[in-house]
């Protein structure tokens, strides 16, 4: 119940102290789709690039072992130089296709983030042998986009599967028929067909699960307002964190006092610049400011207050007096007694006016 009270209290977005030491824990937003998608994108490639080159190469060396085979010695030792002729040959045809793929994979992970080099990720955690942690990962959101994911996947590619296959199950009848340089020209085709068809829905399932990812891992950084006090402290004052909680306050305060206008019993203003929401009711020692504000509070102010009811009496003097002397949630000084009494039995005056009026319409 504690973890979850801590995780329902982290409102707060990530100050960028909190977002770097997360990258230094190894702790980045990361998709496995995204790094999926530009292997399969270059083994296309390498395959529409380098698959005639490396058959070629291939089939030269090949023919050529198979036309002297008869020359070839297995006994003892002399078999070994074949083999390593043939280990170089291959690797020489294969060693830049390969070369590619690697640095695709690499640049999967280069795109979404910068390089970390960390052993966090590394150190044992009890949390990751724990049944009950276990439990919660199974049946996490995380691991229901995975499955929504798998499904997707398997929906799309079979389809298209199915519409590119299916217009050409005739010409697949024939393939026992045909000669094998001509079934390797009509399956390398096929093959680039379907790949390109597979990277192209990848695609947009590598971006929906990115942003999915990264939304993922901006919620887990997020931070509580005690946390947020607690960095400023440790950062000795940081001029951005000090902002930041300044912010914070102020907001807060300003929905607040906003949620209180609709309970006022007046607000005091001037035509534009100044307002007081003030409350009164019988047994308090004097009226309480509830809300104040200048220019665009103020008129938020009077807003709120028109859209519940509220009165709001405009007396440019009082209003710019109070807003100067009293502060939200506090009784207003004795000096304006005589002054907001007045007002507040002038709108109780009005009160008693309306209410009668509507009683004689009912009646």
């Amino acid at each position: 119940m504690a973890d979850e009270r801590d995780e329902q209290d982290k409102s707060e977005d990530p100050t960028q102290k909190r977002l770097d030491d997360a990258l230094k824990r190894g702790d980045v937003a990361k998709s496995q789709e995204v790094n999926a998608w530009f292997v399969i994108a270059g083994g296309t490639l390498v395959l529409m690039a380098f698959a005639g080159a490396m058959s070629q190469t291939l089939s030269t060396s090949m023919r050529g072992l198979l036309a002297n085979s008869h020359a070839i010695r297995v006994e003892g030792r002399s078999f070994l130089p074949v083999v390593q002729k043939i280990g170089l040959e291959v690797i020489a045809a294969v060693a830049i296709p390969l070369l590619l793929l690697v640095l695709a994979a690499i640049f999967g992970n280069v795109i979404q983030h910068r390089l970390v080099w960390t052993g966090e990720m590394l150190k044992p955690k009890l949390s990751k042998i724990s049944p009950l942690a276990g439990f919660k990962r199974l049946f996490s959101k995380q691991a229901l986009m995975n499955f929504a994911k798998g499904v997707l996947k398997l929906a799309l590619l079979g389809a298209v599967m199915t519409a590119l296959l299916w217009p050409e199950r005739k010409r697949l009848e024939t393939l026992v028929t045909l000669d094998p340089a001509a079934i390797l020209v009509m399956t390398q085709e096929m093959s680039l067909q379907l790949l390109g068809a597979v990277v192209a829905i990848l695609a947009f399932i590598a971006a929906g699960d990115f942003f999915f990812q990264y939304r993922q891992w901006f919620e887990r950084q997020k931070m509580s307002f005690h946390e947020l006090k607690e960095e400023f402290k440790n950062t000795d004052g940081d001029p951005h964190v000090k902002a930041k909680i300044r912010q914070i306050r102020e907001s807060r305060m300003r929905k607040r006092m906003m949620a209180s206008v609709p309970n006022a019993t007046v607000v005091i203003a001037n035509p534009t610049h100044f307002a007081v929401a003030l409350k009164y009711d019988r047994g308090m020692n004097a009226p309480v400011c509830l809300a104040k504000g200048l220019d665009v509070i103020a008129l938020k102010i009077r807003e709120v207050a028109q859209a519940n009811g509220v009165p709001v009496v405009e007396n440019p003097p009082l209003a710019r007096a109070l807003h100067a002397t009293v502060e939200i949630d506090q009784e207003i000084p004795a000096e304006h007694y005589q002054a907001v009494a007045e007002v507040i039995g002038y709108v109780m005056k009005l009160n008693r006016a309306a209410g009668a009026a509507r009683a004689g319409r009912n009646g």
